[in-house]
């Protein structure tokens, strides 16, 4: 089982690969298009990194694998510029999930 990685800058996609990550870069959402159709289709790939920015460019398409599909597995990371969540996410989801104020 392969991961592959997802980005929209150049410094994210090189620490990835430092890593040990493979990866591509998509500039717009028909190259995150074809990207996502060549990630599904390859059966090694197991798990797929996308960063936040360019998960918010398809976020149908993502709950549709997310809740669809086994494999891959995908997990929205923040990119080099940081994450595109408020401050207090965290607090906020809880709030949100179980109504209590932290």
């Amino acid at each position: 089982m392969k991961i592959y990685a997802i980005c929209d800058n150049t410094d994210t996609r090189t620490g990835l690969r430092l890593a040990g990550i493979d990866g591509a870069l998509a500039r717009g959402t028909e190259e995150l298009k074809e990207l996502f159709d060549a990630v599904l289709n390859d059966k090694d790939i197991g798990i797929l990194l996308i960063t936040e920015k360019l998960a918010r460019l398809m976020p149908e398409t993502i709950n549709d694998i997310k809740l669809g599909r086994r494999e891959p597995l995908i997990v929205e990371i923040p990119d080099g510029h940081g994450s595109g969540r408020r401050p207090d996410f965290i607090t906020a989801y809880i709030r949100e999930a179980i109504g209590v104020n932290i």
